[in-house]
């Protein structure tokens, strides 16, 4: 039986995502593992924010949030969904096409 002592002993994407039997392609997982994990952890504190929840009610909702965060990154890019403040800061060395007006 897996336990949340257990599930705090993990360090690696590999290893969460074996943890809860979820099969992953590897090269999706190294192109996009800050990404998974980042994303994940969010999901995290927001089960752990819940009160009242059982260790079993917990390790599930933390492997549906591992589940949704790996699925995210093999249909879309880190690019776009941002879960890391580089991407979502507007560069200011940047003009937009809608900027440039003609005179």
């Amino acid at each position: 039986m897996k336990t949340l002592t257990d599930f705090q002993k993990l360090v690696d994407a590999e290893d969460f995502l074996s943890f809860f039997d979820i099969p992953y392609d590897q090269t999706a997982v190294n192109v996009n593992r800050l990404h998974i994990l980042k994303m994940f952890s969010g999901a995290i504190a927001e089960v752990d924010g819940k009160t009242g929840l059982a260790e079993a009610e917990k390790l599930t909702a933390y492997k549906t949030a591992l589940e949704s965060a790996y699925q995210t990154f093999l249909t879309s890019s880190a690019q776009e969904q941002k879960v890391f403040p580089v991407f979502q800061q507007e560069h200011k060395d940047v003009v937009k096409l809608t900027e440039i007006t003609a005179e």
